[in-house]
């Protein structure tokens, strides 16, 4: 198939820029769909050119980019089992074209495999002209995990770059001895050397191009890091990994005697705290490793010698729970030699905010999360943060709930600034697609992916509907659209927001509407949007906002519903919060009647 790649239903709905559940409808309303090519029958494969072919007949909206066409020509080339090797062969092409060495032979052996097509080096070398050699091989690694997103663990973007922020510095030479793709190694700002280590060893030739392409010197090495350490003896200034979870032949018995065991022998059942080990023995004195845990580590039974000798050597200084149900991050140092250890140790439930994990950090060991190491050296040594939360934050949150409640006093279901009509009259409608038309308003959307590799800041889906700043990040390219004050973004579920600060980027399943200020009022405008999904009442996720109907007012008046719109998004705002308050004033009065430090009235 090598001359006529075949697609799956998730490449199809992505080229035509729909959901997988519409290519399933098209399969089953249209007798005409391509059939099947190959694959199996839980996960079909369909020839390219009859899918292009189809969606040209009918209408139907597509773009094959050169990334996506040189995807599905590498992945003919050879079965999904060899599908990271024959990435890593598109890596080392591309380090040939922009003329760089490949990594050192002998610690990291080259891909044997050799893909028959012969266009794939002229479609390389096009897509790197288009992107730039190292975006162009991010895009590649890209197509593979979502390909085999059920059999990869990839570190989130966000805690990837909360990880190295907490824990290493600029110039640092940091090690992961579980690097996989590279995820966290890459995140790294500034890394004077890259060390790496991973057991599959097509995954390690992946991260070492992707540090090489990005112009990290690194070195990466394949094998088992706690069976066949690749780094004997050397010491980084910081280490992060996301360690295997949960595997129980990490080598017990064969590494009973390791001298990396210094705060005891891991349990068989708690390969993650030989990891955690292992880390400590590869940072110098006074250097940091970001580590992260399944979030019962922190109390199972097995393991609490282990984790006592951590607290008491000063080694633990942070368990934080990044989102509910785990993974927890340790934060850990290694002591110099005579530094004291510290009273307190940092045990923060984040739930999910990664902000507050940093700014808790940054306060530590003065703010409300500082557990006093002598409180949990009892017999369970339970580092739980859940099992630790403030007793004494009754004040703090009670000027939180209640500047919420004042809030929402202040604020009225109708605003005052609204006049009831006795005698109603219908406003004149008109629709975005007819204000598109007349040039009132340009929409604009976002690449279904957009490079990664870079530090460029995007606007995402979660920010746009949490009101929040950007939080994603993407290498620069030709292909992002630029944010600019006095745009109006807004998600496929009916969320939207102006802009008020420039220099982010539109981010994948946001539609951009750029108005012109002289005719349409932004604020007027996102209200609409926001509300319009509310009031169609459809029952559906996603609607077309393109048929949103709009009044035709004059500029001034728009104004003044923009202002009425954002009394109401401040009141929803307000709601939330206090739900939110709510149920954790709820739960902080339940744990306290619990553990005995509140008790009910008489």
């Amino acid at each position: 198939m090598s001359g006529d790649p075949g697609v799956t239903a998730g490449d199809i709905a992505r080229l035509a820029g729909v959901g997988r559940a519409t290519v399933s409808n098209w399969r089953r309303r249209h007798d005409d769909f391509p059939r099947p090519v190959g694959g199996t029958a839980t996960s079909p494969l369909f020839s390219l050119a009859d899918v292009e072919s189809w969606l040209r007949r009918n209408g139907k909206p597509f773009e094959v980019s050169a990334a996506d066409r040189l995807w599905q020509r590498l992945r003919a080339s050879g079965d999904d089992f060899r599908l990271a090797d024959l990435v890593g062969w598109a890596g080392l092409r591309l380090l040939e074209l922009r003329g760089d060495a490949p990594p050192a032979p002998g610690r990291m052996p080259p891909p044997a495999i050799e893909p028959d097509d012969p266009d794939l080096p002229r479609l390389l070398a096009d897509l790197a002209a288009e992107h730039g050699h190292a975006a162009a091989f991010d895009l590649l690694v890209q197509r593979y995990v979502q390909a085999h997103s059920r059999r990869l663990v990839v570190t989130r973007g966000d805690v990837a770059r909360l990880m190295t922020r907490l824990a290493c510095r600029d110039g640092d030479v940091v090690l992961d001895p579980a690097c996989g793709l590279g995820t966290l190694l890459l995140s790294v700002p500034g890394a004077r050397l890259a060390l790496g280590q991973d057991s599959n060893a097509s995954a390690a030739r992946i991260t070492a191009i992707r540090l090489l392409l990005a112009g990290t010197p690194a070195e990466i090495v394949p094998g088992d890091s706690l069976r066949r350490d690749g780094f004997p003896g050397e010491v980084a200034d910081a280490v992060v990994c996301n360690p295997p979870f949960g595997d129980r032949a990490w080598g017990h018995e064969d590494l009973a005697g390791d001298p990396r065991w210094e705060h005891g022998l891991p349990p068989r059942g708690e390969s993650e705290l030989a990891w955690a080990q292992h880390c400590l023995a590869h940072v110098r004195p006074g250097g940091c490793a970001a580590v992260l845990m399944p979030s019962a580590v922190a109390s199972r039974r097995p393991g609490r010698r282990v984790r006592g000798n951590l607290l008491r050597s000063g080694a633990l200084r942070a368990v934080v729970t990044l989102a509910p149900g785990g993974p927890d991050l340790w934060l850990l140092h290694r002591p110099k030699p005579g530094e004291r250890p510290p009273a307190a140790v940092l045990l923060l439930d984040a739930e999910g905010d990664l902000a507050r994990a940093e700014r808790e950090w940054d306060r530590h060991p003065d703010g409300e999360f500082s557990v006093p190491v002598i409180d949990l050296l009892d017999d369970e040594v339970d580092v739980s943060p859940a099992r630790h939360r403030p007793r004494q934050s009754g004040e703090a949150f009670g000027r939180r709930f209640t500047d919420a409640l004042d809030r929402l006093a202040a604020a009225t279901p109708v605003p005052p600034a609204l006049d009831l009509l006795p005698d109603r009259r219908p406003l004149p409608f008109t629709t975005l697609s007819e204000l598109a038309k007349a040039g009132v308003v340009a929409i604009s959307h976002a690449p279904a992916r957009l490079p990664s590799g870079g530090d460029a800041p995007v606007l995402t889906v979660d920010d746009v509907s949490a009101g929040t700043g950007p939080s994603g990040t993407s290498a620069a390219g030709p292909g992002l659209i630029m944010l600019e004050p006095g745009d109006v973004v807004a998600t496929a579920a009916g969320s939207a927001r102006v802009i008020t600060e420039p220099g982010a980027a539109l981010g994948p399943y946001l539609t951009l509407y750029r108005p012109d200020g002289e005719r349409l009022d932004a604020g007027f405008l996102a209200g609409f949007l926001t509300f319009a999904h509310t009031r169609a009442g459809t029952g559906s996720s996603r609607m077309d906002l393109r048929r949103t109907r709009i009044p035709r007012l004059s500029l001034e008046r728009q104004r003044s519903y923009g202002r009425a719109f954002q009394e109401l998004a401040r009141l929803t705002e307000t709601l939330r919060e206090m739900s939110s308050l709510g149920e954790t004033l709820v739960r902080l009065s339940f744990d306290g009647l619990l553990d005995g430090h509140l008790h009910p009235a008489p």
